[in-house]
């Protein structure tokens, strides 16, 4: 057990007669490290991304919601009046007239 050890801390498993499959073994493992890694570096980035994406879906909710509400006010009757008002421009004192055209037949 001790012997064995010891020939694992120094190396002999590499240079002895029947190393070429623990060769093929090492480079199979670091092989597969490699690729552990690069898995874990490319989950790490698309996470980064994702966290990205997120503060802007919520930074244009927020515009989108803002936008809207500037909308509304801006459509309603008493800002449309107040603003044409600046202008030199008064609402109507007559309602506005139906215009009806009729299509005879031929």
């Amino acid at each position: 057990m001790k012997e064995g050890f010891y020939n694992i801390i120094k190396g002999k498993f590499l240079v002895s007669d029947d190393a070429l499959k623990n060769w093929h073994f090492i480079i199979f493992l670091s092989v597969l490290a490699l690729v552990m890694i690069s898995s874990s570096h490319s989950a790490d980035k698309k996470v980064h991304v994702i966290s990205k994406l997120n503060a802007q879906v919520k930074e244009l909710k927020s515009e989108y919601v803002d936008v809207r509400m500037m909308l509304m006010q801006s459509r309603m009757e008493s800002k449309i009046i107040a603003a044409m008002e600046r202008r030199g421009l008064q609402p109507s004192s007559n309602p506005p007239k139906r215009i009806r055209i009729i299509e005879e037949e031929d």
